[in-house]
């Protein structure tokens, strides 16, 4: 993957300013009582600034720059099935994320839990995070990405990613959490046969 120009650097480090401001506004006052004003004040840009590079409030606590980095990870997999090659793929980038951003990322799933229009926000960006899944396995594998048994393994791996995530934040975070989602793909790899009756 090439550097980033002097442009692109600047709009990541907007963007990063624009969330690590609303973040530190909803710790402090709650999601409700901030608005985009406040968080473009804090942030040092205008609320016109804000809404270009995040159309939503709930956008600006979930949009992430990862989804180049996940589909290059699957096209470029190992071998075995999809789940496996999702697993493994996953593996690396998910932990390097967790190790930059851990505080942010248990912050944004407890709002997902408490607030429900961050978190029908996220179940709209897990449908758009299932077609790009689906599109870089299909390209993975050869197949079309209408392919039934790709969608229904990428639809059951995002499915155990999402709960092993909800899953760690409800229990405090206080869990290795590339552990957990990799632990809940290798049990979905397997059948969940070893799953007490």
């Amino acid at each position: 993957m090439s550097e980033p120009g002097l442009r692109e650097r600047k709009k990541a480090k907007t963007r990063r300013a624009i969330q690590d401001a609303a973040l530190a506004l909803i710790a402090e006052q709650g999601y409700e009582a901030t608005t985009v004003e406040q968080i473009a004040a804090a942030a040092e840009v205008s609320p016109s600034t804000c809404f270009r590079y995040f159309p939503t409030k709930e956008d600006i606590i979930l949009a992430d720059e990862y989804d180049p980095e996940i589909f290059a990870a699957l096209v470029e997999g190992g071998s075995g099935p999809p789940v496996e090659v999702i697993r493994s793929a996953l593996a690396g980038l998910f932990r390097r994320i967790y190790a930059a951003d851990r505080d942010v990322l248990y912050q944004r799933i407890l709002l997902c839990l408490e607030v429900p229009s961050v978190r029908s926000r996220m179940h709209e960006g897990i449908n758009e995070a299932l077609q790009l899944m689906t599109k870089a396995l299909a390209t993975r594998f050869g197949v079309d990405p209408d392919n039934f048994e790709l969608q229904m393994a990428n639809a059951a791996a995002l499915g155990v990613m999402t709960r092993a995530i909800e899953r760690w934040a409800e229990r405090g975070g206080t869990e290795d959490l590339p552990s957990q989602v990799d632990a809940a793909l290798s049990l979905l790899g397997r059948g969940f046969a070893e799953t007490a009756g």
